[in-house]
Formats: structure tokens, C-alpha cells, sequence
């Protein structure tokens, strides 16, 4: 089985934290979005991975120069190989899997990292493929599938009038990854496009013109990370599924005085809680000095100083400098504000 994972999108939903850092390598309780989906795949399909691709965007689009070493690591901590592709422009999901053209053979996952979930990986060899779909309020901003019988039988990107509530949330399974090279490679050699893009939707729709019989996967939990809001939320989804499985999630360096930490909460090395109280779902990235505050609810990362603050829903990124009163922020990289 080998792992494709997409992520050379730079999530401009979620800026300011995506100005420096593209989305798939926020940091969400100690583990980026893409480390997060590539763990809870391997661990769900519990079979041998032979290889998790990685498909990233340029360093002009946001991509630090150590990604690929850090995405390397990740299938290294898995016990596999890993590699690293580059889609150098943005032309569209089809477009950005066959980026890793050379690891498309034999069965694989196709996940976008876009998202996190928990779901059901029972991988059933009498079907050609599995999508991963989840109901959905507005399908309009989604593509979504049509079934019969169990079986999907179309496809719609992003449906301008209503056809079908089961959106595809990014996760797919096929049986032979060959065939979906080649589809994709006829889509891009005739110039296939739809919105203008390539869209997966579309190889899709031509795998089933040819007989690929695709299944649609349970998804239990679906946690958004497109703006800073859902992705606060998947932070607190998260802390309670680790402490619920009863994961240490504070390091044992955590300098507390006179501070107290109300679980569930990740705190990161090398962290100082001066007259501070943190929690619930709280986390805290490494290196980062919080003093005369309350925090509830929220997303903090690395390498950064908040004091004299009363913070709940707030997101506040890497190396910043946070003085104030202000309660629901949402503060980027590098920014002091004292």
C-alpha cells in the first residue's frame, strides 16, 4: 500500500498563520495537519506501507527549505520510505496528484491534507475504490457523489443546484493506482478541464465510464481546518480524543509558578506558566513564555510570549509578542503587539 498526500495548497482561508507556513504544516496539539492525517491512515488501514508521497508547493508559495526533511522524518517514524514532490504551479487536484507520477502503481491512499478525521479504514478487495464522504449542510461548495444500490454512480464538483448532500471530503482508496495515472494523464493531454482546473472529479467520472466500481467510506469525525474558527475547534476535538486515550500531553519540563493547567491541554518543552492559568483544551507550542494570563480554548504555537491577557477562542501563531486585553484573537507570525 503506499500514501499520496496533496498539500501544496497555502490555505489562504487561514491567514494571517498561513503568510509564513502553509497550512498542511500548522501545528494543531504538537503534530502538523499533514503528520496528523499520514498517522491516523497508517494506523486505521493496518497493512505494510511501502511509501507515503508527499506533494508540497514551492518555497516561493510558502514552503520552508526543511520541508521536505521534516515530511521525510514522518515516514521515517512510520517505518517507511518517503518522497517529496513539488507542484510548481497550481492547476488543479487531478494535476497536483500526478506530481507523483512515479508512485502511482499498485493500491494507494489518496489523501488531501486539507482536513482531519476519524473513519473507518475496512478496505473491502472485492471493490475497485473507496471515497471517504460525509454529509453536509451546503454541498454546494463541495464535490459531491450519487449512489445506487451502495455503488457510487456520478460525480459533481461543486454543484450549483442541488443533486446530492454526500460531499467528498478528500480521502480515496484505489485498488490499482496505474489506472489512475493514466486517467489523469489523459485528462491533462486533452486538456480536460472543468472551472479551469484539472479536477480529481473528472478521472473519477472516466475510471467509472470503464468499469471501476467505487464504494463510498464512513467518516465519523470530519474537523475542518480551512479558517481559524473550525480549526480551533479541531484543536479541542483533538485534545479530548489523546486525553480520552490517556496520552501525556504536557512535557515534563513545563516550569509552572504559581499557575495551574486544567486538562485537557498539550504544552510543548521548554514552557514557562507565571501566575497563569491554561485549560481547558489548550495548546501550547515549545520555547513559549505565558505570564499573568488565562487562557480557555485556543491554538497557540511556538517560540512565544503572552502576558497580561485573558484569551478564549484565539489562534496566535510563532515567535509572537501579545500584551493586551483582547480576548477572541487571531494574531500571525512575527507580530508583537505590546
Amino acid at each position: 500500500m503506499k500514501i499520496i498526500i496533496p498539500m501544496a495548497g497555502i490555505g489562504s482561508r487561514l491567514r494571517p498563520h498561513t503568510l509564513t507556513i502553509p497550512k498542511p504544516l500548522t501545528v494543531i496539539a504538537g503534530k502538523s495537519i499533514a503528520q496528523r492525517l499520514v498517522e491516523d491512515i497508517a494506523v486505521g488501514i493496518n497493512e505494510p506501507i511501502e511509501e507515503i508521497a508527499f506533494i508540497i508547493g514551492p518555497a516561493s508559495k510558502g514552503f520552508p527549505e526543511n520541508t521536505k526533511e521534516k515530511l521525510e522524518r514522518i515516514a521515517k517514524n512510520l517505518g517507511t520510505k518517503g518522497s517529496v514532490y513539488v507542484q510548481k504551479e497550481a492547476l488543479g487536484t487531478a494535476h497536483a496528484i500526478y506530481c507523483a507520477k512515479e508512485s502511482l502503481t499498485g493500491p494507494c491512499i489518496v489523501a488531501f491534507a486539507d482536513t482531519l478525521f476519524k473513519a473507518s479504514f475496512t478496505l473491502d478487495p472485492n471493490v475497485d475504490g473507496t471515497i471517504w464522504v460525509k454529509q453536509v449542510d451546503d454541498p454546494s461548495a463541495f464535490g459531491v457523489v450519487k449512489l445506487n444500490d451502495g455503488i457510487i454512480t456520478d460525480f459533481v464538483e461543486k454543484p450549483a443546484e442541488f443533486v446530492s448532500n454526500l460531499a467528498i471530503i478528500g480521502i480515496y482508496y484505489f485498488k490499482n493506482g496505474d489506472a489512475l495515472r493514466n486517467e489523469i494523464e489523459f485528462l491533462l493531454n486533452n486538456n480536460i478541464k472543468e472551472k479551469g482546473e484539472y479536477q480529481l472529479t473528472n478521472v473519477l467520472e472516466f475510471l467509472k465510464e470503464k468499469g471501476t466500481k467505487f464504494v463510498p467510506g464512513k467518516v465519523d469525525v470530519w474537523m475542518d481546518c480551512g479558517k481559524k474558527d473550525p480549526t480551533i475547534d479541531t484543536n479541542k476535538q483533538i485534545l479530548g480524543f489523546e486525553y480520552a486515550k490517556g496520552n501525556n500531553l504536557v512535557s515534563d519540563d513545563v516550569v509552572l509558578e504559581n499557575s495551574k493547567i486544567i486538562p485537557p491541554c498539550y504544552i510543548g518543552e521548554n514552557v514557562v506558566l507565571e501566575n497563569t492559568t491554561i485549560g481547558p483544551f489548550v495548546s501550547i507550542g515549545e520555547n513559549s513564555v505565558v505570564k499573568n494570563t488565562t487562557i480557555t480554548n485556543s491554538l497557540i504555537q511556538t517560540n512565544t510570549q503572552i502576558s497580561n491577557a485573558s484569551l478564549d477562542n484565539a489562534m496566535i501563531g510563532n515567535h509572537v509578542k501579545y500584551n493586551g486585553k483582547y480576548t477572541s484573537v487571531s494574531i500571525g507570525d512575527y507580530t508583537e503587539l505590546i
